[in-house]
């Protein structure tokens, strides 16, 4: 049976084994296509601030964010997080999320680590319900400029105000702070790529980043142009950093809008076979 569909923050799921908080807006997925928003490294539900209503208005779509394990509100994750942690959410997790959301036709919109496992999931699990990617800031491959970032980010959680702040959003913030960032500054962790789920791509990919982006340069944004076998359109946004749905909400939103409207206007068109 699928879930309720509603923005009600005392709503869980269950996937994988563990109970993860969600929240809807717009129609149903009976009755619409839905954008499933897929959070960053270190995001949440609440997070996403006001884009998923936005969004659920703009296109008609329904859209359905929730949180990972060890993120949000949901179910603490078991640390340290094993180094292919987000091949491991896409294949193991993503897909019962889907299933018990009821969705049919969806979008999956991920930022950063979410945009990587939107990008894996396509990219390696069979299911026809997934008929784009929206990826902002999306990593395949470290890079030495990024890692610093994360680097700088755990001085600022140990030292600085980044600890407080999270916990605002976080029930398990040191779960969610260490899990992340004890993944990506392991030794072994320099040599993670996973670029060659983009070879497998067979659906229209819209691909942001923001020029200034600390954790990834355009080079992540190149390899889906060099690689891809599908439809790309790219938006590169200039005095932006990370998170241009927030730092530059207009065009970001605006270019998600049209995405979703030229690939509704696709899935509704008759093809003649005479």
């Amino acid at each position: 049976m699928a879930l309720e569909w509603t923005n009600d923050p005392a709503q869980r799921l269950e996937a994988s084994g563990q109970s993860l908080e969600y929240a809807c807006w717009g129609p149903a997925p009976h009755k619409a296509p839905t954008l499933v928003m897929l959070h960053e490294g270190l995001g949440s539900v609440a997070q996403w601030k006001g884009l998923p209503e936005a969004l659920a208005k703009a296109t008609g779509f329904g859209v359905l964010a929730y949180s990972r394990a060890g993120y949000g509100a949901s179910d603490p994750a078991v640390l340290p997080r094993p180094l292919d942690y987000m091949t491991r959410e896409a294949e193991d997790v993503l897909g019962q999320v889907l299933d018990a959301a009821g969705i049919q036709h969806c979008v999956l919109l991920g930022h950063s680590d979410g945009a990587t496992i939107a990008t894996i999931y396509a990219g390696s699990v069979s299911d026809m319900r997934v008929r784009g990617l929206v990826l902002i800031a999306p990593h395949f491959f470290t890079e030495p400029q990024g890692l610093a970032a994360i680097r700088a980010a755990g001085e600022a959680y140990a030292k600085g105000d980044l600890k407080e702040k999270l916990a605002r959003y976080h029930t398990h913030v040191d779960v969610a702070f260490n899990g992340w960032h004890d993944a990506w500054t392991h030794p072994d962790f320099v040599e993670w790529n996973v670029a060659d789920a983009i070879d497998h791509l067979r659906i229209p990919v819209l691909a942001i980043q923001g020029r200034d982006d600390p954790y990834g340069t355009l080079a992540q944004i190149s390899e889906i142009e060099d690689r891809i076998y599908s439809p790309v359109e790219t938006l590169i946004l200039d005095d932006c950093g990370h998170a241009p749905h927030l730092e530059k909400p207009a065009p970001t939103q605006a270019a998600i809008e049209e995405f979703c409207a030229r690939l509704d206007r696709l899935e509704r068109e008759e093809v003649s076979l005479a």
